[in-house]
């Protein structure tokens, strides 16, 4: 009888075992569904590099140098000229959102 009750339980720890195992293999699975990344890939904080100006410039520029190297040759003045005031604005941009939050609160004002 002791038999019979130390397999049983032997049993059921195995399955416990097997129905976390089964749920970690349905997380994971869940985790590598291209859906799944996708919507991962969306939610992130907009400092993502698709949000990011000057990935967007570094993909049209290997455009550019992918079909037409010698328009890219008369276009680089141009192109670091935008570049310069992009960067320029981003900082200004910066700065007026720093300008424009709150002081935290317990700070002494100026």
């Amino acid at each position: 009888m002791k038999r019979i009750e130390a397999l049983e339980a032997r049993r059921r720890t195995l399955l416990a075992r097997c129905d976390q195992q089964r749920a970690e293999i349905a997380y994971r699975v869940a985790r590598i569904r291209p859906g799944m990344q996708l919507v991962q890939w969306t939610r992130r904080a907009p400092q993502s590099a698709a949000d990011h100006p000057l990935a967007w410039l570094a993909a049209i520029a290997s455009l550019i140098i992918m079909l037409r190297r010698r328009k890219l040759i008369s276009w680089l003045p141009w192109i670091t000229g935008m570049l310069s005031l992009v960067s320029r604005a981003a900082r200004l941009m910066r700065l007026i959102a720093q300008l424009r939050t709150p002081p935290p609160p317990g700070s002494v004002p100026d």
